[in-house]
């Protein structure tokens, strides 16, 4: 597998960089804040926590209480990973071999190309930037081959942030049915959609053979508990990626299950805080980039905690997002990060991010900056 361009970069300018403009979680909190919300049970299971080897699937009553983020789901429909990560890794490896082929749509998060790739013949399927963003399914019809097993989607998508419709994915739905394929869908961003009337409902809900990937990193703003689990109705699936589990992390941090647990039970009040936070930060987005129209091209999102505006401005796009770095400390993701080996990705095109506190300093620099050299 190549290397992972968009951990290369974090790993060098996450927690160097002063403003961390492109994050693509939520404002997290400290244990302290989390425990305030636990209900005097809770906090007394976190306390007194055994610190010994947990359940492979995962604490029993935290997969009740994922499940009942579902609609249709129960805790034996569900299988917690170290992360989405792990969740994404597995999935691939036990579905997919060598003789499958896969289809992915792209733009992506990295993995969900570079990780089927490594296994079989994957198929790109593009979103189309002029069209908003569309998932064109007669693309999808056009890329079925005889020995297609999985198609990987991501809505409210990284970096685009774009939901299809509720139509859209049914119809997606009875094309992978009639050839028998499975929907793999990354749902990390579901909870904090920019219009609640466009969220769409959870694959593992309406697919049988539906597969939903989801995370207390994103939607949730908690990436340090990593905890994330995948849905499906078929159980004997989630055995198998249990089994391959076995050779990975075996089981999940106890602590992180209780505070993953407390959290999902206080997830309204949560996700309010988080919605609010988006909608204020996307409004201050909005007035940014109205000052800058010959530099940028912005829509605001359909959800999600990113969005991919279009430079253009004078010169490449690596090259201001790096210029920006360089003399403010603000980091915005390069287009060079969103390579991708199975389409051309957007070259005049970068990732912000906007699901954290601090948007007014961020952007004031941001503003001087452009108004001292564009």
């Amino acid at each position: 597998m190549r290397n992972f361009e968009l951990e290369i970069f974090f790993s060098k300018w996450e927690f160097k960089a002063k403003y961390h403009l492109t994050a693509s979680d939520m404002e997290s909190m400290s244990t302290k804040e989390l425990l305030a919300m636990a209900s005097s049970e809770d906090r007394d299971k976190y306390e007194n926590l055994w610190l010994g080897y947990t359940q492979t699937y995962g604490l029993p009553e935290l997969r009740s209480e994922i499940a009942s983020t579902y609609d249709n789901l129960k805790g034996e429909n569900i299988l917690c990973f170290a992360g989405a990560e792990e969740g994404l890794y597995v999935a691939m490896k036990v579905i997919l071999n060598k003789e499958d082929h896969a289809i992915v749509v792209v733009p992506n998060y990295q993995a969900a190309e570079t990780i089927p790739l490594s296994i079989c013949d994957v198929t790109g399927v593009a979103l189309q930037a002029e069209n908003d963003w569309a998932l064109d399914i007669n693309e999808i019809i056009a890329a079925i081959r005889p020995n297609t097993k999985l198609i990987s989607i991501n809505f409210p998508n990284n970096p685009t942030g774009k939901i299809i419709s509720s139509d859209e994915l049914n119809n997606l739905i009875k094309l992978a049915r009639k050839f028998n394929i499975y929907i793999f869908s990354d749902e990390v961003y579901r909870g904090i959609e920019t219009d609640e009337t466009k969220r769409m409902p959870q694959v593992a809900d309406v697919y049988e053979k539906g597969l939903s990937l989801n995370v207390m990193s994103k939607a949730y703003g908690l990436p340090g508990l990593r905890i994330g689990w995948i849905a499906g109705q078929d159980t004997a699936l989630l055995e198998k990626l249990e089994r391959f589990k076995h050779y990975l992390t075996i089981c999940n941090s106890g602590p992180s299950e209780i505070l993953s647990l407390i959290a999902l039970k206080a997830r309204d009040k949560i996700l309010l805080k988080n919605n609010k936070l988006i909608f204020d930060n996307l409004n201050k987005l909005d007035n940014f980039f109205l000052e800058f129209p010959n530099t940028f091209e912005w829509k605001r999102p359909d959800g999600g905690a990113v969005a991919y505006p279009k430079y253009i401005g004078p010169g490449s796009t690596d090259q201001f997002c790096q210029d920006l770095l360089e003399e403010t400390g603000i980091m915005i993701l390069p287009p060079r990060i969103y390579k991708s080996e199975l389409l051309d990705a957007p070259q005049d095109r970068f990732r912000i991010g906007f699901g954290r506190s601090g948007m007014d300093e961020m952007l004031d620099i941001f503003y001087h900056y452009l108004k001292k050299n564009y």
